[in-house]
């Protein structure tokens, strides 16, 4: 299962912004999976990545008719997976602090994304990428924050490079 975590963390890291609804699901399915996750820990692995994938389609499908919405509410869990995600890996003791952190992080996100738009789809989606890549990767906890880091800095630098270019205006063209 963490090679699906993978694979939407590196489509989000490079195309978070550009294909939003992609975002969305994403983001869906990684919170849709660590909810289920805890949740349902008795359950079966497929009913758990079921519904992981139910909750990413069902917000990829919403996020293409109401857009703006959920930029803000993709901006609130991106926000709340990233820092509650820092909170687990500072060894944060206790349920009510992690779920604070989310909440935290999440309030964050939906405030950036509301007022920044593509900025904070951007950042917010490299982030939310290079922490799935970075904690699903079999690596050794002291390999995981260069990866983490790395992944950041290039998923930055690819959107925003994408992002540039969408909005540069075509040069005026000389009349003889």
């Amino acid at each position: 299962m963490q090679w699906l975590n993978v694979l939407a963390g590196l489509a989000v890291l490079f195309f978070g912004r550009r294909l939003f609804w992609l975002f969305v699901g994403c983001v869906g399915f990684i919170a849709g999976f660590e909810i289920a996750s805890d949740v349902f820990q008795e359950q079966p692995e497929w009913l758990i990545l079921l519904i992981a994938l139910g909750v990413g389609l069902l917000g990829a499908l919403a996020s293409v008719f109401l857009q703006r919405v959920f930029m803000v509410v993709a901006g609130f869990f991106a926000g709340g997976y990233c820092l509650s995600t820092l909170a687990m890996a500072l060894q944060v003791k206790g349920e009510v602090f992690l779920w604070l952190a989310f909440g935290a992080g999440g309030l964050l996100g939906a405030i950036l994304t509301a007022a920044l738009l593509d900025p904070a789809l951007i950042i917010l989606s490299s982030l939310v990428g290079a922490t799935a890549v970075s904690q699903n990767v079999p690596l050794d906890s002291p390999a995981k924050a260069p990866l983490f880091f790395l992944s950041l800095v290039l998923g930055i630098a690819v959107q925003t490079v994408h992002y540039a270019h969408e909005t540069r205006s075509p040069r005026p063209q000389r009349t003889r």
